[in-house]
């Protein structure tokens, strides 16, 4: 198919880009159903749901940090060490308290 663009106008352009877009998303919708097809069959030939395999993927979740540090004044108010800096830490550090005062 051979069509010279530059004779088009800008409405006739602007129909044209319509339909390429419209035929590109029905493509990969097209080939996204394909592939969850296979993907379902692979997995009922192994005696699992695709759903079964998804969730099993999903659900390795990381356990929470252990706290490496206490506030001086409230032990029940922790921080990982890991993120922003809670304000108690930074402003005890700046009042001259190191680190390894507040370690738990």
């Amino acid at each position: 198919m051979s069509m010279d663009i530059d004779a088009l106008s800008l409405k006739e352009l602007k129909d044209l880009r319509a339909q390429v877009d419209r035929a590109i998303n029905s493509f990969e919708d097209r080939r996204k159903r394909e592939a969850v097809a296979r993907l379902e069959a692979e997995a009922r030939e192994l005696g699992f749901t695709l759903q079964d395999l998804v969730d099993a993927a999903n659900s390795k979740k990381r356990a929470p940090a252990a706290p490496k540090y206490a506030n001086p004044e409230n032990p029940s108010d922790t921080w990982s060490g890991r993120g922003r800096k809670p304000r108690w830490f930074t402003e005890a550090v700046a009042a001259g308290r190191s680190p390894e005062d507040m370690a738990v």
